[in-house]
């Protein structure tokens, strides 16, 4: 009979924070070198703790209660410092669901790719660059992470894990933010690797596509009962407004450019777009479009090469130093990672109090209230205001940082992949929120999105970045229109 080798073994394991909460229950799994193993379940499930478990790096205060880990037999947890960074570096990898903040931002690509690659040579780094579908030209080899989408940096990140060779690889949500067509190829890279060159794959996803394509096995994780989430809302049907309103946000002609001084290049050109009150407009292209770019410098974080923006009739300045606060508050952007958007000092109940006491200066008795209701609406028990961001999983932080946008009850929001890291239903409710806000109050919703059904289901207005002088595109019937 045949012994299968086994790469990593998991019993029974058990994570919680001391004093605090049970961030996973009872996990058991076995990766085995030619696989491709596909962890599902809800948002808070413990997806990312089981893999961070594996990698021997579990949050803050996080400790194992019960259970066994074993990886390329050593246990993670319990393998002194020296030992674990040797198993790192040589025997396995870990891409984080916020890749972006996992990559040193003064270094060039090339750099970040080669600096533990087994082949550091030129020809081997165009073979990474080649495998996770990004330029082989020097030109691309310099920019450096803030000069790339968001997508980008994934793959980025992506070779980067591949260079080492690893016999494990650990995934968090690797095809969050991506177009169709990009997951598809990544998922079919995922299964190459696994079965050409032996690679042990355990990658956590709420993309059911992912799975179906590439996975061999599945382990679907359920909340533990201290994080199950309150009902979602339930959507609504998209209605016309009774009449055209005046634009709140008026853009004419916005050219922007991206990269350094020897790479700089357009992404945005000539653009025109109307955010009307009540209404939902989709944006969407290919990674690297501009999507992120075009609400960045809506939200003024990013300076535009050409054009102008005005906020209800009145010119906007481009930068958001130069904004005054109320319309700094009446435009909010939800960032794609919102690792990096929440401040790891603050517990979530502070930083949602921060924009209660800045635009309303509501007395602290009010704000607890108040933080206990921008909970609840998404999907959250309001007992986590006592939790810090490091407590909650990726799909609970972007939770966090939708709630603090609408803390400031803005006019217009921008919404840059929100629901990429949740799953189906907390997506559904989510969007289900924000169309009720729209409806109720006015809001308009600008949606960057990859999800065709998503921004078909809810978007009024689509605009597809990518084409030569973009325009929107009204939808009718829940169809996506042509770009």
């Amino acid at each position: 009979m045949t012994t299968v080798r086994v790469t990593a073994r998991v019993t029974d394991l058990s994570i919680a924070i001391s004093d605090g909460p049970q961030l996973l229950t009872g996990a058991t799994l076995t990766l085995t070198p030619g696989r491709v193993h596909a962890l599902t379940g809800p948002s808070g499930a413990g997806k990312t703790t089981l893999l961070r478990a594996l990698l021997g790096a579990l949050p803050p205060g996080a400790r194992r209660t019960a259970g066994t880990v074993t990886v390329l037999g050593h246990d993670p947890l319990d393998l002194p410092e020296r030992e674990l960074r040797a198993l790192r570096r040589h025997r396995l990898a870990y891409v984080g669901q916020d890749p972006g903040s996992g990559l040193n931002p003064r270094m060039r690509v090339g750099r970040l790719i080669t600096e533990t690659a087994a082949d550091p040579s030129g020809q081997g780094l165009r073979d990474l660059l080649a495998q996770v579908r990004l330029p082989t030209d020097e030109q691309f080899e310099r920019r450096r992470p803030g000069e790339l989408s968001g997508g980008q940096q994934r793959r980025v990140a992506l070779a980067r894990a591949l260079a080492r060779r690893p016999e494990l690889l650990l995934l968090d949500e690797p095809t969050a933010g991506l177009d169709p067509a990009l997951r598809d190829e990544i998922a079919d890279l995922l299964r190459e690797l696994a079965t050409r060159h032996g690679l042990a794959v355990a990658l956590a996803t709420h993309d059911p596509r992912l799975v179906s394509r590439c996975a061999d096995d599945v382990l679907t994780l359920t909340l533990t009962p201290a994080t199950r989430r309150t009902p979602a809302r339930a959507p609504r049907t998209r209605t016309a407004p009774a009449s055209p309103a005046p634009a709140l946000v008026t853009a004419r002609g916005l050219g922007a450019y991206v990269g350094g001084r020897r790479d700089r290049r357009p992404v945005l050109t000539d653009l025109d777009l109307d955010l009307t009150p009540g209404t939902r407009t989709g944006i969407v292209g290919a990674s690297g479009s501009g999507k992120t770019t075009l609400v960045r410098l809506l939200a003024g974080l990013h300076p535009p090469a050409t054009g102008t923006l005005a906020l209800a009739g009145t010119p906007l300045a481009p930068s958001h130093r130069a904004r005054t606060r109320e319309q700094r508050r009446r435009i909010q952007l939800v960032p794609q990672n919102p690792l990096g958007a929440l401040n790891p000092a603050r517990t979530i109940g502070a930083t949602l109090t921060r924009p209660l006491r800045l635009h309303f200066s509501l007395p602290q008795e009010q704000c607890a209230a108040r933080v206990a209701g921008l909970l609840r609406s998404v999907g959250l028990p309001s007992e986590f205001a006592d939790r810090y961001p490091y407590e909650l999983s990726g799909g609970q932080r972007q939770r966090v940082s939708i709630a603090r946008a609408l803390a400031a009850e803005p006019d217009v929001l921008l919404c840059d992949e929100v629901t990429s890291a949740l799953d189906a239903d907390t997506a559904t409710g989510i969007m289900g929120l924000l169309s009720g806000l729209c409806a109720d109050h006015g809001l308009a919703l600008a949606l960057v999105s990859h999800d065709l059904p998503l921004v078909g289901t809810y978007a009024d207005t689509v605009l597809t970045l990518g084409g030569a002088a973009p325009a929107p595109v009204e939808l009718s019937q829940g169809r996506v229109g042509p770009g």
